[in-house]
């Protein structure tokens, strides 16, 4: 199953890894030197709860600010 929120479509999103190396000049250095980059992924905090969905309890992926929101009310 995919990695994806069932609330707000939240997902994966592909960024790049990019390593600084040197000391910035605002902080007194000569300058930093950006590397190569490479490829990442940021995922998203992806819970299992168990919920009431139209009126039968079911168990949905949902992020967790939907679930801190109030989006989703969790059954205990």
């Amino acid at each position: 199953m995919a990695r994806r929120c069932e609330i707000c479509g939240k997902g994966t999103v592909a960024g790049n890894n990019v390593p600084r190396k040197g000391q910035a000049k605002k902080h007194g250095g000569v300058g930093q030197h950006i590397g190569v980059t490479t490829k990442r992924v940021f995922r998203p905090n992806i819970v299992s709860v168990k919920t009431l969905v139209k009126g039968t309890p079911r168990t949905i992926k949902v992020c967790t600010r939907c679930l801190r929101s109030g989006k989703i009310e969790k059954l205990v």
